[in-house]
Parts: structure tokens; C-alpha cells; sequence
């Protein structure tokens, strides 16, 4: 029989409070929070474990956590600093297994399918993994924690079992026993819609789904169901690969610095982020076909609408000015101030850039533009080159001046990017045929 796969996942505990803690060792052994919001003092969005004894968590107001821990420090994020220790810390991680697929800024996969006959003679699993996580820990000064099975859900279960103790393996030919009496709503990708049906079948545990029938489950769910089976037996055994995927959507929701009582100038900080939006997907050599605004206003109500061009655009003229005209068809009279305004381009296709017989496409010299515009405000600061939009913002409101970075939940392919560059050279991209979700 083929030998299981040995997948890796690791994970960092806690990452932006652990963030914090690792450019400030004074925070050291006290409980602390980041605070998100438009100030940072709006809802806590990481706690760490000190933190969370006092019941705070993520979503948690930092008004309340204040007074559920009034000795704690909240911390105001660090987006480019959290980046570069996520970045640090999958650098020292490629080192140890031949494939690493990054799936978020704290956590990824390692395969270690073949490590025992190369690498482990004379040490088990745990200690070599124990390894990495100290090394992690001395060098960017992140805990992590970490759990190994045959396939990539199994591995993240095994994560989760782990929290608080560092480390945890689901032995080859145990994980049916390692399964049976955990609920079907530990693992991602099983929603709500999906455990109700199961629920029907009274299976609200894995335990539950294995004695179930495989045919009653492919009969349900196709295909899906019958994999679910599988899992929940122990016999799936999934391999790794690294697929990079185009994006599907990009999008950015902008929570104004202060409450907007003038809808000219909500207007031009919604063209500016549209200006961003529109070079980044140029970037990745993408344009949109489906547009989406919405526009909070300080009583938290909203207005909305979408727009869906005849041909794919890339073009900030002609996107900056469909989003006016829905913009200004949106707003209301009435003067509510607008708190946040919120972005989505969908329905992406590839971007064309490549020369023609006559010379470079139109295309290919706007990609070449904002390739150019970008790497001018990399060296120079980040408001070195602007938009007329982006200019006008920095005369309305002195915080644009100097922008904050955006938080850090990047796609998977912008991150393989990052660690490996454009064309990701001696990464497998063949897709896995079957995949459990």
C-alpha cells in the first residue's frame, strides 16, 4: 500500500497580539489586545492568551476590554510589521520540507511525506517539528503551534487540538479514533446549510458520519458527501500541492477617519480607493467585469448598488467614472454623514499584456505604468506619485497625508508571489483532482 501523507500545518498563536509582543518585549507576560476601528480603539481583532482568560476575544469592544482587564494594553495595529514577521517566518518554514503552500499570513502547510526516510532516522516527528518551532520562536520571535496527519484538514484539526500545548500528531491508521468524537463544525468548509442536513441523519460528530452509509451521503451531497465519508473513516489520504489561483474578487472596505458630512469629499476618498483597487488588479494583471458600492452612514444604515459592464475594464477613467455616476445616483438627500464606503470589483478575467507585432498593447503600458508608479512610491514613500483623486484627499483630510497600510489578509497567490516571485519556479501547480472542499 501506498505509505500516508504527512502533512504539516503550522499556525501562529495569536498572531497580531503575538505580533505586538515580538516588537515590544516590555508587553512580555502581560495581557494584551489589538484594536481595530478607524482610531484602533474600536473592536478588539487579536487577543492573546493572558488576554482571553479576562473573556476577551475577537469582536469584543475595546471599551470592554478595558474594563474586563484594566491592566491590559491595547495595541494600535501594525500591518507592515505584522507582513514582515509573517514573511520572516515562512522563510525559515520553506527550509524544511520540499513543498510549503502558504494559505494566510499566520499559517501554511509543509509535506513531510518522505521525511522519515531522508531526515528523521534517528529522531521521531515531534522532535523534528518541536525544532522548527523553536527556531520560529528565537529568531521572529512568534509562538506557533503545529499538528501533522495525512492530509491538510486532518493536519488543521490536529492544529486546533493542540492550542495550548505546542504540538499535536494524528498517527498513521489512528485518525478514525482521532475523529470520532469531534463536531462536524471544527472543520472549515462545512456550513451551516450542510450541518443541518447532517443533523437530519443525526451525524453532528465525524463518529456519527462514519457509520453512516456511503451511498446515503453521495445520494445527499454527491460527491462531497462520499469524501466526507472517507475522511471521517480515516482513509483520506490527501497529498499537497501548491496551486496558485487567479483571485476572484478584490475589494476594500474604508472606515472614514471621521464621520463625513460632506458627500464631495466622501466622494473623492471613495475615487482614491478605487484608483488603488484598480492598480492592484492591473498589478496581477486582472480587470473586472462587475462592480459593487456601498455607503454606510453614522446611524449604520446603508445604501448600495452594482454595475456590471458589457467587456472587462482595467482602465481607472473609465471605472472612476461609472463609480461616480453610481455614487451620486446612490446618495440620498438627506444629510446623514457617511461613516464607511465600502468597494468590491468581481467577476475578474486575465489581463492581456503581452507585446503585438506593431509594438506594446494598451494594456501592456498601463500594467507597465503602475509596475513603474508602484516600485517609485515603494523607494520614495507611498504618496510619492498620485491620482488627482489621491492628491485632492491629502488637502481634505491630514491623516492621508500619510496612509495607513491596509490590514493584511492577502490572497494566497499575492503571497506566493511575495516568497517566490512571479512565476513561483519549482512549485507543483497541478491541481488535486477530488479535493475534499
Amino acid at each position: 500500500m501506498k505509505p500516508a501523507n504527512r502533512i504539516l500545518h503550522v499556525d501562529g498563536d495569536s498572531f497580531f497580539a503575538s505580533c505586538e509582543i515580538a516588537l515590544d518585549s516590555k508587553l512580555e507576560g502581560r495581557p494584551i489586545w489589538v484594536g481595530g476601528g478607524r482610531r484602533g480603539d474600536g473592536i478588539v481583532i487579536a487577543a492573546n492568551r493572558l488576554a482571553k482568560k479576562y473573556g476577551i476575544k475577537t469582536g469584543t469592544a475595546c471599551f470592554e476590554a478595558k474594563r474586563l482587564c484594566p491592566n491590559g494594553v491595547l495595541c494600535k495595529p501594525h500591518y507592515d510589521a505584522y507582513r514582515e514577521l509573517s514573511r520572516q517566518m515562512f522563510l525559515i518554514l520553506e527550509e524544511y520540507a520540499p513543498t510549503l503552500v502558504p494559505y494566510s499570513i499566520d499559517e501554511g502547510f509543509l509535506d513531510l511525506s518522505t521525511m522519515d526516510e531522508h531526515i528523521w532516522r534517528h529522531a521521531t516527528a515531534a522532535e523534528y517539528v518541536q525544532g522548527i518551532r523553536r527556531r520560529i520562536q528565537k529568531e521572529v520571535r512568534l509562538p506557533v503551534t503545529a499538528g501533522l496527519g495525512n492530509s491538510a484538514k486532518m493536519a488543521k484539526l490536529a492544529t486546533d487540538a493542540a492550542k495550548g500545548v505546542g504540538f499535536l500528531e494524528v498517527p498513521a491508521g489512528q485518525e478514525k479514533e482521532f475523529l470520532k468524537d469531534r463536531s462536524l463544525s471544527e472543520m472549515s468548509g462545512i456550513g451551516r446549510n450542510r450541518q443541518r442536513s447532517l443533523a437530519g441523519f443525526m451525524a453532528f460528530t465525524f463518529g456519527d458520519v462514519a457509520q453512516l452509509p456511503s451511498m446515503l451521503l453521495k445520494q445527499k451531497f454527491g460527491i462531497w458527501g462520499q469524501q466526507l465519508w472517507l475522511f471521517s473513516n480515516g482513509q483520506w489520504n490527501e497529498p499537497l500541492v501548491l496551486e496558485i489561483k487567479d483571485r476572484t474578487t478584490i475589494s476594500s472596505s474604508t472606515t472614514l477617519p471621521y464621520d463625513e458630512h460632506d458627500y464631495e469629499a466622501a466622494l473623492t476618498f471613495m475615487l482614491s480607493e478605487a484608483t488603488r483597487l484598480t492598480g492592484q488588479l492591473r498589478r496581477e494583471l486582472m480587470q473586472a467585469r462587475e462592480f459593487s458600492l456601498a455607503v454606510r452612514f453614522n446611524d449604520f444604515t446603508e445604501v448600495g448598488t452594482s454595475h456590471r459592464f458589457k467587456h472587462p475594464q482595467f482602465l481607472n477613467s473609465v471605472i472612476n467614472e461609472v463609480l461616480e455616476q453610481m455614487f451620486r445616483a446612490t446618495m440620498p438627500p438627506m444629510g446623514r454623514p457617511v461613516r464607511q464606503i465600502r468597494l468590491a470589483m468581481y467577476n475578474l478575467e486575465r489581463l492581456d499584456t503581452h507585446p503585438t507585432l506593431w509594438g506594446r498593447t494598451h494594456e501592456e503600458r498601463w500594467g507597465a505604468l503602475d509596475d513603474a508608479t508602484h516600485e517609485l512610491n515603494q523607494k520614495l514613500g507611498k504618496t510619492a506619485l498620485m491620482t488627482g483623486a489621491q492628491l485632492a484627499l491629502r488637502h481634505i483630510d491630514e491623516s492621508q497625508k500619510q496612509p495607513k497600510a491596509k490590514c493584511p489578509f492577502t490572497p494566497q497567490r499575492e503571497m506566493i508571489t511575495k516568497l517566490w516571485g512571479p512565476d513561483a519556479r519549482g512549485a507543483a501547480t497541478k491541481p488535486v483532482q477530488g479535493s475534499l472542499f
